[in-house]
């Protein structure tokens, strides 16, 4: 069948990961559900198809195949009607390796991704605390830097692969004084000395073990720290978005699953003389929900297209997620429903379906943390960016020579009239070079501001707006609109394009006291080349 998404080639890896689905998986989850496991044989068994190394390099093991491959093994995935295997796996693939395989060093990628990818190690991910689910920036577990060694204490809870899994992605406090910017990601080895796990008992998901793990003095390695100090919370925020897509795929598929194990009940079962597919009543029920999950679908393909694009899209992406979970969440009540009696019966699986479909709006952020992101994006206006690919483009950045018209046209204490690259200025420089970026369609007589620039390293500088004019002093002086205070480096960094500047005000590394007013002002002046 023709599709605008899938090719040949996909279609064929679905009829593999679906033949895998009816043989290995669906005999056996019963049983799993039972124990309360998904056995590591399993693990392994994909590896050897190749299933686990489908999003990662061919360098490590995996084949790099487009996103539609991943979003096909998803969905065939979840259709084995147990919630848990797909959560076990998804957490394993796509979020525990994924920091790793994005910001990991060599010796890290080459230590965990390999075995990763094989399904000889299993992987979890440590971010939620007891006293921090949704709010990442309260977490308390630390990681004290001793020697060539991090020492780290705290707890972790709702850990999916905790109790079984052999490595798991930690967030830790490695600076508790600078707030979201004081958070890393350190990898951790089960059976390291001092981590225990507790296995955790709960409602739905039940073939996937999920642990409390508790850190007493455990020493790791500085090495296993992943990718910069203190970037940890921005690394989790964009790891977020592939999570919340795979949410949203994950949501779709179990509803279709739902609809149609209801209705082949709905045929196979009678009442009054008539199947229950005849029942005008409930068959709108269905059509309204086949509509409904027709629509997300669509519209989480559109996610997914952004995601096999890198396109960023935080607001699309918590959009796909909220839907998509909540549409599960309705069908696996209304379809029970439908079942009677008999969908409170352990014996059916409308009533796994059910239990399953209730964390879906609470994991990876829940539903009123969904809504609220999207209100920042939509009524805040608030332009979330992508933190890995700010770190490839900076890496492959080169400065740009100032254009022209906006070279500072005079430089305190400086009468040369060379040329400088952006890289070269300074904090100073910069705040200099204010009267000669100017926009003046921007000003009249009316506009006014006193901005009190407080650089550490350079001193202090008063920025007075006055009759359509720009002055800068050393000292401050006149009662401020607004106070920015920042390290000279940090602020000249912003100002060359080689920091975003959301980033550092998150981190801290910028403290602005009214920051509308200052927004007003970087909009007032053209910006550096």
């Amino acid at each position: 069948m023709a599709h605008q998404y899938f090719t040949e080639d996909h279609e064929l890896f679905r009829q593999s990961v679906r033949q895998f689905i009816q043989t290995e998986v669906k005999p056996h989850v019963v049983q799993w559900e039972s124990d309360g496991r998904v056995p590591r044989d399993i693990f392994r068994r994909m590896g050897e198809q190749g299933f686990l190394g489908i999003n990662f390099p061919e360098a490590y093991g995996g084949t790099d195949n487009d996103f539609w491959y991943s979003v096909v093994y998803l969905e065939e995935l979840n259709k084995a009607g147990f919630a848990g295997i797909s959560g076990a796996v998804s957490v394993h693939q796509y979020m525990a390796t994924n920091h790793l395989a994005q910001a990991g060093s060599e010796a890290l990628k080459q230590k965990y991704l390999p075995k990763a990818i094989s399904g000889e190690w299993i992987g979890s991910i440590a971010i939620t605390e007891p006293g921090a689910g949704s709010d990442v920036g309260n977490i308390r577990t630390t990681a004290v830097r001793d020697g060539d060694h991090y020492v780290i204490n705290g707890s972790k809870t709702f850990i999916t692969n905790g109790v079984y899994g052999n490595f798991v992605t930690l967030a830790v406090k490695t600076d508790p004084s600078a707030g979201i910017g004081g958070i890393s990601l350190i990898m951790v080895d089960q059976g390291t000395p001092g981590l225990t796990v507790k296995e955790l008992d709960k409602m739905g998901f039940r073939s996937s073990d999920t642990a409390e793990m508790f850190f007493d003095n455990v020493r790791v390695p500085v090495s296993h720290l992943v990718g910069k100090e203190g970037q940890g919370f921005f690394y989790i925020m964009e790891s977020f978005q592939l999570e919340r897509l795979i949410a949203g795929i994950l949501g779709v598929s179990a509803t279709e699953d739902i609809i149609d194990m209801t209705l082949k009940y709905m045929h196979e079962r009678a009442a009054f003389g008539k199947p229950l597919a005849k029942f005008q009543v409930l068959r709108h029920k269905i059509v309204d929900l086949v509509t409904e999950l027709e629509v997300t679908k669509q519209f989480v393909y559109h996610c997914c297209w952004k995601q096999a694009n890198n396109i960023f899209a935080v607001k699309e992406c918590s959009m796909a997620k909220m839907k998509a979970t909540e549409l599960c969440k309705k069908a696996s009540d209304e379809c029970l429903q439908i079942f009677g009696g008999y969908g409170y019966m352990t014996e059916y699986p409308i009533e796994r379906a059910y239990r399953d479909a209730r964390l879906g709006t609470i994991v990876a952020g829940t539903t009123e943390i969904m809504k609220e992101i999207i209100s920042k994006t939509v009524i805040d206006g608030i332009n979330y960016e992508s933190t890995y690919q700010n770190m490839r483009t900076a890496a492959e950045a080169t400065p740009a020579p100032l254009a022209q018209d906006h070279k500072p046209k005079s430089i305190h204490n400086n009468n040369q009239n060379q040329t400088q690259t952006m890289s070269d200025m300074t904090a100073k420089e910069i705040l200099y070079s204010l009267p000669g970026r100017l926009k003046d369609d921007k000003v009249d007589d009316s506009t006014y501001g006193v901005f009190h620039f407080m650089m550490e390293g350079e001193g202090d500088f008063t920025i007075t707006i006055k009759d359509k004019k720009v002055t800068v002093e050393e000292g401050l002086n006149g009662t401020p609109t607004c106070e920015v205070k920042a390290k000279a480096q940090d602020y000249a960094d912003i100002e060359t394009g080689k920091t975003n500047p959301q980033m550092a005000f998150m981190m801290g590394k910028i403290k602005i006291s009214n920051l509308g007013e200052m927004m007003k002002f970087m909009g007032l002046f053209r910006k550096m080349a």
